[in-house]
């Protein structure tokens, strides 16, 4: 087993331009084009080590990828992203860097380094039975990539995410539920200085119902119901006509984003006269720990095998697709990426020396799961 960290140390130069490749494509996700572009040298990186074209999948605009490789009785989705929250013009001041063992460059460690792993990984299986699916609007809720990634996990017997790690190196093992919602508004329009009392003020709404919303998060269950961006009125001197904020909520459990889905449905206006409307609702199902304990066993044990330090576990409140593939009963292994940090933020980062062993060890689980040599 210790000649499998050996064989992907050797491999390294080649995974490091490749993932030199992919992070100067910039793809960020609102940008149909750029990410449809991204898909184009996942695409052509994946041929070329597997031998074999993907599946281009296009919903809504946005590119996704398929490979399904291999023809046994079970199969294993490795899924990644190559979309991220980098706007186009972000290599400008944050260029592709690889200096004393630390890499750098927008989306390096969310996500292309743990979908650089990927590609890897199977590479060194050609017998495995596995799907690699690659989606392209992973930063903006997958929606348009939800089913697809929901469909193709039913059928596996494990899906393994390669989201990057937690702090030092954890495994992700438990993730938040993620609801996401948008409250609009509406009062009416009256000059501020000349008839104020004609109008029905939708600041003053938006006030209360942000209380009421800002409420519904329960600490010792670790839910947190957090309103976020709020945009209200036109000018200095008019009663706002409008106002709308949104929501971003998060639960370890079901019973809790549901319980908070209802409170947000349920909400009513205070003002006389004004309205309101609540859009959205729940965005993932939690991760939860029964649905990885297993996956986590086995890769602490391959880990012990080929020499490396022992795994670690976190629950973090962050989603990705594994919530969805753990919400259909898969089982499912998160955070298995880069090791680095700094994600969606300046100082992202990827630690060059744990690329190698990391990748080892998706190589191991996979032949493992699926007892392939």
């Amino acid at each position: 087993m210790s000649e499998l960290v050996e064989q992907y140390a050797a491999r390294l130069p080649l995974m490091l331009a490749d993932l030199e490749t992919l992070v100067t494509c910039e793809s960020p996700s609102a940008d149909l084009a750029a990410v449809a572009r991204s898909a184009d040298l996942v695409a052509k990186l994946g041929a070329e080590r597997f031998g074999a074209e993907p599946e281009y999948v296009v919903v809504d605009g946005c590119t996704h990828l398929r490979w399904r490789l291999g023809d046994g009785p079970q199969r294993v989705l490795v899924l990644a992203h190559h979309d991220t929250v980098w706007p186009i013009g972000s290599l400008a001041t944050h260029p592709f860097r690889n200096e004393n063992g630390v890499l750098r460059g927008p989306g390096s460690f969310d996500m292309k380094a743990g979908l650089v792993m990927a590609l890897h990984a199977i590479a060194a299986t050609p017998s495995a039975t596995v799907t690699l699916l690659v989606t392209g609007d992973e930063e903006l809720g997958s929606t348009s990539s939800r089913a697809l990634i929901e469909d193709e996990a039913a059928e596996c017997v494990a899906a393994l995410v390669l989201e990057a790690s937690a702090d030092a190196g954890a495994l992700k093992l438990e993730r938040k539920g993620v609801s996401m919602y948008e409250v609009r508004i509406t009062g009416r329009a009256a000059h501020a200085g000349l008839e104020p009392e004609l109008g029905i003020n939708a600041s003053i709404e938006a006030a209360h119902q942000v209380l009421a919303v800002s409420n519904l998060g329960d600490a010792n269950k670790g839910t947190t119901v957090t309103p976020s961006a709020l945009t209200s009125g036109t000018t200095r001197n008019t009663v706002p006509a409008a106002a709308t904020f949104f929501v971003d909520a998060r639960a370890w459990d079901v019973e809790e984003q549901l319980r908070v889905d209802k409170a947000m449905q349920a909400l009513r206006p205070v003002l006389p006269g004004s309205s309101l409307e609540v859009l959205g609702g729940p965005n993932r199902p939690p991760l939860e720990r029964k649905l990885s304990e297993d996956l986590y066993v086995r890769a602490s044990r391959l880990a012990v095998a080929l020499g490396l330090p022992p795994r670690r576990s976190v629950a973090v409140g962050g989603g990705s697709d594994g919530n969805f593939t753990a919400g259909i009963g898969t089982p499912t292994l998160d955070g298995l990426g880069a090791v680095g940090g700094g994600a969606h933020a300046e100082d992202e980062h990827v630690l060059v020396d744990e690329l190698a062993p990391r990748t080892a060890l998706l190589a191991a689980l996979i032949a493992d799961l699926l007892d392939t040599p």
